[in-house]
């Protein structure tokens, strides 16, 4: 772990992103910050949805992190967030990333793990860059449900189509998972890892490794979200920066945003 990141714990605040955001725009961050909270009480996922925090069940926490790049370079980030949470997932439990692949691991454009389809984490980035000389500044949250996951669907209030899924359904013999400061501080280590090697390479330098990881590669899906009509076709992995290949029948589009939802097949 980088000697630069601050490690910070609170046992109760609205949304640790947005206690990074706030300091950001008052120019108060100089070093990486990593937050986690026991609870989230107004935790948010994409879309100004609500991020349901379990304190004990769930991890929540945010990154503050600088780019010496601006915002449009960046594309693709939220798939490198995803593989990074995988390793440090693999590192936290003692199991290999071909082990917690067998185990239905996977990843769904842009920004969600899921465990057979069923929905173990979601990932929400904000954050830009003040003036064209300053350092772009990315707040990376990560809600990550550790256990009862029968219990976190039963206390979602909009019951989606995508049940739930926990990170100690991932261990041997549902053995406990370690504590979650462990799982935390290898999150962070991973995180750290990837974003060096994606400031210095970009996205293509994982493409071919976030496809392995594509929950949807393959398939039928609908894209739906920013106020457009839903576009139909065949997911086809993405491109060098990060956007998602929709084949139709006859062509290929670029998907830069937007929520993937399996199609239903008649």
């Amino acid at each position: 772990m980088s000697p630069n990141c601050i490690l910070e714990r609170v046992a109760s605040t609205k949304s640790t992103n947005d206690d990074l955001l706030a300091r950001w725009r008052a120019g108060e961050l100089i070093d990486p910050v990593a937050r986690i909270a026991h609870e989230q009480t107004s935790g948010k996922g994409r879309a100004g949805r609500v991020w349901l925090s379990n304190p004990e069940d769930t991890l929540c926490f945010s990154l503050a992190y600088p780019f010496h790049k601006r915002p449009n370079e960046l594309s693709g980030l939220s798939l490198v967030i995803g593989l990074a949470a995988i390793s440090g997932i693999a590192k936290a439990l003692g199991l290999s990333e071909d082990a917690l692949h067998q185990q239905g691991l996977r990843l769904k454009w842009p920004n969600d793990l899921l465990l057979n389809n069923a929905k173990l984490g979601g990932i929400l980035i904000e954050g830009g860059q003040t003036n064209p000389n300053s350092p772009t500044w990315m707040v990376i949250g990560l809600g990550l449900n550790l256990h009862n996951a029968a219990l976190i669907q039963k206390g979602l209030e909009d019951q989606t189509s995508l049940s739930v899924a926990a990170l100690d359904q991932l261990t041997p013999h549902q053995a406990p998972i370690p504590d979650t400061e462990f799982i935390w501080l290898k999150l962070i280590e991973s995180f750290e890892r990837h974003l060096t090697q994606f400031e210095q390479h970009g996205f293509g330098y994982f493409k071919n490794s976030w496809e392995l990881w594509d929950a949807f590669n393959g398939q039928s899906v609908c894209i739906s979200g920013a106020g457009q009509d839903p576009i139909i076709g065949i997911s086809a992995g993405v491109d060098d920066t990060g956007a998602l290949i929709l084949k139709q029948v006859d062509k290929s589009i670029a998907i830069h945003a937007g929520d993937v939802s399996l199609r239903a097949q008649s």
